[in-house]
């Protein structure tokens, strides 16, 4: 059984291109679809004081996730479906999308080179409540 709709959660990193290609390379075989989501931060969750301050924040970080995303598909060389920003929590989120997008595959990077750190990720919770495969890609 091949993949055929891959979901690669990236970071703003240089790190997530590995993940961009690894999901090019499963789903070229099956003339698959890869689409892409990052998660933001809410600035407005910092202090409800700075809020008024950050009021324009928000639409700059989804300005620069929806830039990056988009080098990212350029240098996929393969089609990129979908670009998403989402905020809130990264769990919910990804399991919102690929109920959403009928995704059958998400990869996700792990930066974390120590052992309790690698349970303790950010995709531990993911990988405990996914409904779909999920693949862990050390960087």
């Amino acid at each position: 059984m091949g993949y055929r709709n891959v979901l690669v959660a990236v970071a703003l990193s240089p790190d997530s291109q590995q993940l961009v290609d690894k999901a090019v390379s499963i789903v070229r075989p099956y003339n698959g679809r890869v689409s892409l989501i990052t998660l933001t931060t809410e600035p407005e969750m910092y202090s409800s004081c700075a809020a008024p301050m950050l009021s324009g924040l928000r639409s700059v970080l989804q300005e620069e996730a929806q830039l990056f995303m988009g080098e990212l598909a350029i240098n996929a060389s393969y089609p990129i479906e979908n670009k998403s920003v989402v905020h809130g929590e990264f769990a919910d989120s990804l399991a919102y999308f690929c109920k959403q997008q009928n995704i059958d595959l998400v990869i996700c990077g792990n930066h974390s080179m120590r052992l309790m750190n690698k349970f303790s990720c950010s995709a531990a919770r993911l990988i405990n409540t996914s409904t779909v495969d999920v693949l862990i890609v050390p960087l």
